[in-house]
């Protein structure tokens, strides 16, 4: 069950609305970095979760609906930025000097226009499940795989690049009211990574891995389970962490394996009667 409040979680205010930004906020509603994404990342990863304790589940919660929040936020930024856009493509004013050093031209327009129109037409000049170029969020980013290890890991990288995001959109606004409200999305991206962090710290830190741990190492190939291969034709290869000394799971040592076949080369041989080949192809 979940309860609303129509108050906002943080105040969000528009000094002067500009269409051009509000495609950009789309990004950070339906994009792949945005917060429909993380939202509906930690519902399902918190509807399938399995344990002895249901403290990580209630957590999951939690935070997911937080995410509700900043998906309202967002919508309401984009409303509000979307006040002055214009009703016809042959109005002046759909340019913007940022958008248009960041996305470049004539074809950017296009695009900011569109995006603009498609507002307009089927929102009424309101925010849409959406990114920037106008394609609609498909849930296909969304990662709950039953592991809680794996799934805040995936967490981790949800909130980074949200934060990435958040702080190039930061950097994209003179708008003082935007610039408060992102500034408070930010920190809260930085909260999330760390309480994903802290998870994976909870859970054993590098004992957590390789995940699942669940899983017997002993019954996979100890002759590869911690070799760097090395792939380029001349056998040279980026020395680092990862080519020597103790793995980070303190389970085994990193070594280099200059790539090379391990199997034949595959034969299929002829192909069924029935299966529509051609009669060479089938020995007849």
């Amino acid at each position: 069950m979940y309860f609303h409040d129509k108050r906002l979680q943080y105040p969000v205010t528009v000094d002067t609305p500009n269409p051009q930004f509000a495609r950009m906020l789309q990004q950070a509603i339906g994009g792949v970095e945005g917060e429909i994404r993380v939202c509906m990342q930690y519902f399902f990863q918190a509807w399938g979760n399995r344990a002895p304790t249901t403290k990580y589940r209630d957590m999951l919660l939690h935070t997911a609906t937080e995410e509700i929040g900043h998906i309202e936020m967002l919508a309401t930024a984009v409303a509000l930025n979307l006040e002055t856009a214009p009703a016809s493509v042959q109005e002046e004013g759909v340019m913007d000097s940022v958008v248009h050093t960041v996305m470049g031209g004539g074809n950017a327009k296009h695009a900011i226009e569109g995006m603009i129109h498609k507002n307009l037409l089927s929102a009424g000049m309101a925010a849409m499940p959406i990114d920037s170029d106008g394609v609609p969020f498909d849930m296909s980013h969304i990662y709950a795989s039953g592991n809680i290890g794996a799934d805040m890991y995936a967490n981790v990288a949800a909130e980074s690049t949200g934060r990435v995001l958040a702080t190039r959109l930061f950097n994209a606004t003179d708008d003082e009211g935007m610039k408060k409200m992102l500034h408070y999305m930010i920190a809260r991206d930085t909260m999330h990574q760390q309480q994903w962090l802290a998870v994976i710290e909870e859970l054993g830190g590098t004992e957590n891995l390789p995940i699942p741990n669940s899983f017997p190492q002993s019954s996979e190939d100890q002759a590869n389970n911690y070799n760097f291969y090395a792939t380029a034709v001349d056998g040279s290869y980026p020395e680092g962490r990862w080519t020597q000394g103790p793995s980070i799971d303190g389970k085994g040592e990193f070594t280099v394996f200059q790539n090379q076949p391990l199997g034949p080369e595959p034969v299929l041989g002829a192909a069924r009667p029935d299966s529509g080949a051609q009669k060479k192809q089938i020995g007849l």
